[in-house]
């Protein structure tokens, strides 16, 4: 299969918009989609590296997937930190290695933007957690544990 992957820029937010509303059906997020929300956010996203950076897969001229990567900062983590905040390929190109060419391209992107660590979260049952697994991602012994402040 010829895929390739490249960041993504502002004329990709329509084609993105279209893999989260897929991702959406698959692994919904706690939060309500609300594409007008989502859009405004991705393109600030796509325009300040300072927050992350989003890479598309193409296959041939068609997008098939994306990983979004957000920086943070920790203490305990030794300073910058990356998430991979997204990451999601169409059902019809699973099980051909795509997933894990974007966890790699993760963490080389990481690693260019100074991250001392990869962080991602993953819902219980997911068959992704075996291949997060493989590619050296650990599950700790604690609770991901949220509270909305605004908005």
């Amino acid at each position: 299969m010829l895929t390739s992957i490249r960041l993504a820029t502002h004329k990709d937010v329509d084609a993105l918009l279209h893999l989260m509303r897929q991702m959406q059906e698959d692994d919904p997020w706690a939060e309500a989609f609300d594409e007008s929300l989502v859009r405004s956010n991705v393109l600030e996203l796509l325009q300040n590296s300072v927050y992350g950076v989003v890479y598309m897969v193409q296959d041939q001229e068609q997008s098939i997937g994306y990983v979004a990567i957000c920086f943070d900062y920790s203490l305990e983590y030794r300073g910058k930190g990356a998430w991979i905040d997204e990451l999601f390929v169409a059902r019809s190109h699973r099980e051909h290695g795509i997933g894990t060419q974007l966890l790699e391209t993760a963490e080389n992107a990481s690693a260019e933007h100074n991250a001392k660590y990869l962080h991602l979260e993953v819902s219980h049952g997911n068959p992704a957690i075996e291949l997060y697994r493989r590619r050296g991602f650990v599950d700790h012994q604690r609770y991901l544990m949220t509270k909305r402040i605004r908005g």
